[in-house]
C-alpha cells in the first residue's frame, strides 16, 4: 500500500501539515499557520477515505523534525492497562502516560521532555490503588518515575527545579505512613502525598503547581485543594472523572508549552509538537477532543498541535451541544481540492462558556483520488501481459473506478486483486469483486476481493452506538438492506429478517448509525454509496444458491407494495412517483421483466412527459447475478411477443435499465440504440405519439441519468466506448 497516494500535497514542502508543525519534511522552517488559538483538525471521511494512513504518513513524514505522537484511540489497550486499577488509572489517563512516555524519549531538535505538572497529578490519583497502603500507592507512583525529569548523563548537573520530585515524594510518603494500615481513601494518604510533594521541590516548581492546580474548580487558588479535588472526582466516575481526566490532558500540554517557552526551549526548539489521534470517534478519542476543545474555548493557549479522525462529515455531533442541524454553525471546513488551506479564526458569539465546541474545529475533508491517481494506481499494479491500453486494461479500469468512485482504500484493494485478473466477456463491474486477494504479511489463503472489503469498511469499523447484540448480524442486515431505497422499504426487511429477536433495530436508527459512520445518504437509495451498496448486492445474491436470496427479498418488497397499490396509490417516496412504480421496479427485477413492459405500453399513450419519468424509476435498479441479455433484448436480438408497441417499450425499457445500473460499458452503440427506439415511439399510432417527438424524449433520458450518477471522481476516459455508461458524459460527486 502507498501511504502517499492521494496526499502528496498535504505532505509536501509547502503543504498542510508543514505548515501547521511549522517545519517541513525536510527540516526547512515553515512559518506556521493559526495561533495562538489552534483549532483542533479534524479529518472527517467514512471507511476507506484514508484517515488513519494520512495520520501514519504524517508521523512518518514529520515525526524525525518535530516531536509527533500518534495515538490509537480505538485501541483496548488503554483500557487493558487501566483494569488492574480500576481507582488509580482509567483508560485516558494511560493513553496521556503513553505520549508522555514517547515524548520523554524524543531524541530530534530540542531533546526530550519532561512533565512533572502531568506526574503530580497522576500521583495524587495514585492514592485510588486498591491496596490502600503507602506501598501500593507508592508502586503506583513509580510507574510514572521516567515522566517529570529530564535524563541527563551521570554526573551533569541540571540545576532543574523539578529535581528529586518523584524520589522525594515516594520517600517521604513511605516514612511518613511507615506501619500504618489505611483505606485507599483516606485522608492520610493524600496529605502525606501532598506534602511530600511540595516539600521535594525548588520554590519555582512549587509557585508552578500553585498556578496549575490552584485552578481547579473549587480549588480557590489553593493547590493542595486542588490536587485533592482532582482525586475525588477521579474517584467519582462518571462526568467528574472526564473532568479530572480533561485536566490532566491540559498538564500535559502545559508541561509541553513549558518545554517550548522557556529561555533554552526558545533557543533550541523549532517548529509545533503534535498530537495524531485515530480513531477519534471513539469514546476515548471523543473524551480527549472534548477536553481540548473546551479548554481552547475558554481561553486556554498552547501551540500543541491536535489532529483527530472524525467519520460524521459535521465532525461529531458532540461538537454542536445538542443543537439542530438547521440551528447549529457549521465547523470550518478545508478541501484539499481547493488550494492551500483557508484562513481560520474562532467562531463565536462572545460568551465562549456556551459557544458549541464546532467553533474550535477545523474539518479537512479526506480528499477522493483523482482520476489520474486512480488510473495511475490500477495501472502500476496491473500484470503486464497485455500492451498498455488494451482491452482488459480498459475494463480494470473502468470496473476499479465505478465501485471505488474514488474511495482511496477500495482502489488499493480492487486495483491490487485485479493485477493479473481477466474480466470476462460482456462482464459486469461486480465481476471483478470475485478477484483473489491476499492480504501482505497475512499467511491466510486468498479471498475474494469483496469479502476482504467487507470486513475491513464494515466489521471493522463497525458504529460505535450500535448495541452489541447486533454487532454479529450488523453485515447480514445491511446486506438485505442494499434492495431497499427508502426507510419504509428498509423497515419491511428488517421487520422480516429481524423476526423472532425482542430487540430489533428500526431503519431510522440503521440509517444514523450508517451516517455516524461517515457513508453518504441518498434520496434514492437507502445504502447511499454506490460502490458499498454493489458489494452489498454481489453478497445478497450469493447467500444462496441461484440468488434465492436476492430474489426473496425482492418479492417481499414486490408483495407489500402490490397490497399499497390496493389502497389508492400512497406516495412512492423521494425515489418513485408512486406506490405503483416502487412495486415494478422490484418486479423487474425479481423476474417480471415482461409484466413490466407490459405495463409500461399499456400507460404509456396520452402521457409521455409523466411516463418517461417512470420508465427511469422503474429502471433504476441493479441486475442479478448470471448471463446478462439485456443489450440483446435492447436491440432486438431477443424474440419478443406482442403489438409493434409492447416491443419497442421492451426494448426501451432494456436499453434504459442498462444505463440506469452503471455497472457495465454502454457507449455509443446504446446512444444509438436509444435514439432509434423513441424514434420509432414518435411515429407509432397511439395518444401522445406526435407530441412526444416535439419533446426532447432522448434528452430527458440522458440527463436523468448523468444526474444521478453514481460513479463520483474517475477519469473521463475510464471505459471503452465514449461516454462509458455515464450518460452524457457527465460526472457527479454526489453519492448514489
Amino acid at each position: 500500500m502507498c501511504e502517499d497516494l492521494g496526499f502528496e500535497k498535504l505532505l509536501g514542502e509547502e503543504g498542510f501539515f508543514a505548515c501547521l508543525l511549522g517545519r517541513s519534511p525536510s527540516g526547512a522552517g515553515r512559518g506556521p499557520l493559526y495561533g495562538p488559538d489552534l483549532p483542533v483538525v479534524l479529518l472527517t471521511g467514512g471507511p476507506g477515505m484514508g484517515k488513519g494512513r494520512l495520520l501514519r504518513a504524517v508521523r512518518d513524514h514529520f515525526a524525525t523534525k518535530v516531536p509527533v505522537v500518534y495515538l490509537d484511540c480505538g485501541s483496548p489497550v488503554y483500557a487493558d492497562r487501566a483494569e488492574p486499577e480500576p481507582g488509580a488509572r482509567a483508560a485516558a489517563t494511560e493513553a496521556l502516560v503513553e505520549i508522555a512516555r514517547r515524548l520523554c524519549t524524543w531524541q530530534g531538535t530540542g531533546g526530550s521532555f519532561a512533565f512533572p505538572r502531568l506526574f503530580a497529578g497522576l500521583a495524587v490519583i495514585a492514592t485510588g490503588a486498591a491496596d490502600g497502603t503507602p506501598a501500593a500507592v507508592a508502586t503506583e507512583i513509580e510507574r510514572y518515575e521516567g515522566l517529570p525529569q529530564k535524563r541527563r548523563l551521570p554526573g551533569l548537573r541540571t540545576g532543574d527545579f523539578w529535581k528529586g520530585m518523584v524520589s522525594g515524594s515516594i520517600q517521604n510518603l513511605l516514612a511518613a505512613l511507615a506501619g500504618q494500615a489505611l483505606d485507599p481513601y483516606s485522608a492520610a494518604v493524600s496529605n502525606a502525598l501532598l506534602d511530600a510533594l511540595f516539600q521535594s521541590l525548588a520554590p519555582r516548581g512549587r509557585v508552578e503547581l500553585e498556578r496549575i492546580y490552584g485552578g481547579y474548580p473549587g480549588a480557590a487558588g489553593q493547590p493542595q485543594h486542588g490536587l485533592r479535588n482532582l482525586a475525588a472526582d477521579f474517584q467519582a466516575r462518571g462526568e467528574a472523572r472526564e473532568l479530572a481526566e480533561g485536566f490532566l490532558f491540559r498538564a500535559l500540554r502545559e508541561d509541553l508549552e513549558a518545554a517550548y517557552a522557556s529561555a533554552s526551549g526558545w533557543l533550541r526548539r523549532v517548529g509545533r509538537p503534535g498530537l495524531l489521534l485515530d480513531h477519534a470517534e471513539s469514546p476515548l478519542g471523543e473524551r480527549l477532543l472534548r477536553a481540548v476543545l473546551t479548554d481552547r474555548r475558554g481561553g486556554q493557549r498552547d501551540r500543541v498541535v491536535i489532529v483527530g479522525t472524525a467519520r460524521r462529515a459535521d465532525g461529531g455531533a458532540f461538537l454542536y451541544g445538542g443543537l439542530p442541524p438547521e440551528e447549529a454553525v457549521p465547523a470550518a471546513e478545508f478541501r484539499p481540492a481547493d488550494g492551500g488551506p483557508p484562513a481560520w479564526s474562532r467562531a463565536g458569539d462572545g460568551r465562549p462558556d456556551r459557544a458549541p465546541l464546532a467553533g474550535g474545529a477545523l474539518l479537512l475533508r479526506m480528499p477522493f483520488l483523482t482520476g489520474d491517481q486512480l488510473r495511475r494506481e490500477t495501472e502500476r499494479r496491473q500484470t503486464r501481459v497485455e500492451p498498455e491500453g488494451g482491452a482488459n486494461r480498459r475494463r480494470i479500469d473502468a470496473a476499479v473506478a465505478r465501485l471505488s468512485g474514488g474511495r482511496p482504500h477500495t482502489v488499493i484493494r480492487l486495483a491490487a486483486a485485479a493485477a493479473a485478473f481477466r474480466m470476462p466477456p460482456d462482464a459486469n463491474d461486480r465481476d471483478v469483486l470475485e478477484a483473489p486477494l491476499r492480504l501482505p504479511g497475512d499467511g491466510a489463503p486468498e479471498r475474494p476481493v469483496a469479502e476482504v472489503l467487507l470486513q475491513e469498511l464494515l466489521m471493522d469499523q463497525l458504529p460505535v452506538k450500535l448495541p452489541t447484540e447486533h454487532r454479529d448480524e450488523w453485515l447480514d442486515l445491511l446486506t438485505h438492506l442494499s434492495v431497499a431505497h427508502d426507510e419504509e422499504c428498509a423497515d419491511v426487511l428488517l421487520r422480516h429478517h429481524q423476526s423472532g429477536h425482542v430487540n430489533r433495530l428500526t431503519a431510522h436508527q440503521v440509517a444514523t448509525l450508517l451516517t455516524d459512520t461517515g457513508w453518504p445518504s441518498c434520496g434514492r437509495h437507502f445504502i447511499g454509496d454506490f460502490g458499498l451498496r454493489q458489494m452489498l448486492v454481489h453478497r445478497l445474491y450469493g447467500l444462496r444458491p441461484g440468488g434465492a436470496a436476492w430474489y426473496a427479498d425482492h418479492h417481499l418488497l414486490r408483495d407489500h407494495y402490490g397490497r399499497g397499490a390496493a389502497d389508492g396509490e400512497p406516495p412512492g417516496g423521494e425515489a418513485f412517483g408512486s406506490v405503483v412504480t416502487h412495486r415494478m421496479n422490484h418486479h423487474l427485477v425479481s423476474g417480471g421483466a415482461d409484466d413490466v413492459a407490459g405495463h409500461l405500453a399499456a400507460t404509456l399513450p396520452g402521457r409521455p412527459r409523466e411516463w418517461c419519468a417512470e420508465l427511469l424509476e422503474i429502471a433504476q435498479a441493479p441486475y442479478p447475478g448470471g448471463a446478462d441479455a439485456r443489450r440483446e433484448r435492447a436491440q432486438g436480438l431477443v424474440v419478443a411477443t406482442g403489438p409493434a408497441l409492447r416491443r419497442t417499450v421492451d426494448q426501451l425499457l432494456h436499453a434504459v435499465w442498462l444505463c440506469e445500473e452503471r455497472t457495465r460499458p454502454t457507449g455509443q452503440e446504446t446512444a444509438r440504440t436509444l435514439a432509434q427506439l423513441l424514434g420509432l415511439l414518435s411515429i407509432m399510432e397511439f395518444e401522445g405519439a406526435g407530441s412526444s417527438a416535439r419533446w426532447p424524449l432522448n434528452g430527458a433520458i440522458w440527463r436523468r441519468t448523468s444526474s444521478r450518477c453514481c460513479a463520483a471522481h474517475v477519469p473521463s476516459n475510464w471505459v471503452e466506448g465514449g461516454n462509458g455508461g455515464c450518460p452524457g458524459g457527465r460526472r457527479s460527486s454526489t453519492p448514489c
